[in-house]
């Protein structure tokens, strides 16, 4: 195989943004080949929380979060695969969709008008999405996004704080720990990008934020899962399948 396929699929790139991997190494059909492929355990990852939140009936909410993880996901794979202006919008748009989300599950059990905040949060994203779709956003992009996260981080230490069982405090760290690595190896592959293309094996550290950011968003959302079932008194508690991946299970009461 050749460094770089003579032709391509997909045609020129038109993305606003162009990531550090070499273009269509591997096959003409995908222009980031690993940036592409990393995002299948994010989806897998998403589907098991899915799976699991529809078998114990949790609500709603959780099964649309883990959707809009798969979601996000394929917008991604998308995105890297083709490296053009439609599909990255199917991969950023989700990015903003999905901390709208968030914020929603974080915040909406302690606030008093109880249809304000999903109406304002499904116009501000609706709106997002339609200016999305007429102006190219960069550096705005991403710092709309960062305030975005910045925003869920008090009520995620909130829930920590108050929550004593050790098990559900361990998935809390390892969502600080998951993100603080992935944003790592994000950083490292965009500011020296030109040093580690002449490595001898170069370490995809895009790659590696997207399958980092999948497994903060399952831990994440085990958390709120747990956190949200000590809320309505359904007796949750971190279990192992296999005795090694954590996920919640609940009993509720009988009346319930």
């Amino acid at each position: 195989m050749s460094e770089t396929m003579a032709s391509s699929f997909w045609g020129p790139v038109t993305s606003s943004t162009e990531w550090c991997e070499k273009n269509y190494t591997h096959s003409s059909y995908i222009a980031e080949y690993y940036n592409t492929i990393s995002n299948i355990p994010c989806i897998l990852l998403a589907l098991i929380g899915l799976i699991n939140a529809m078998r114990q009936r949790f609500e709603k909410r959780f099964s649309v979060l883990h959707i809009s993880n798969m979601i996000l996901s394929v917008g991604s794979m998308l995105f890297h695969a083709t490296l053009r202006h439609v599909q990255q919008q199917g991969d950023e748009t989700p990015m903003v969709w999905e901390m709208l989300l968030y914020i929603y599950v974080l915040y909406s059990p302690d606030w008093h008008y109880r249809s304000t905040m999903p109406t304002f949060l499904f116009l501000y994203g609706a709106g997002f999405a339609i200016v999305h779709a007429l102006v190219r956003f960069g550096i705005v992009f991403k710092l709309h996004y960062i305030g975005l996260c910045l925003l869920c981080i008090p009520r995620m230490y909130k829930y920590y704080i108050h929550t004593i069982d050790i098990a559900a405090r361990r998935l809390a760290k390892l969502y600080v720990a998951t993100i603080s690595l992935g944003s790592l190896c994000w950083l490292l592959d965009r500011l020296f990008c030109r040093q580690l293309t002449n490595w001898y094996i170069y370490p995809q550290g895009h790659a590696w934020w997207h399958v980092l950011m999948g497994f903060n968003s399952y831990f994440a959302n085990t958390f709120l899962m747990f956190c949200r079932a000590q809320q309505l008194e359904w007796n949750p508690k971190v279990v192992r399948l296999f005795g090694v991946f954590p996920y919640v299970k609940i009993k509720k009461p009988k009346k319930q």
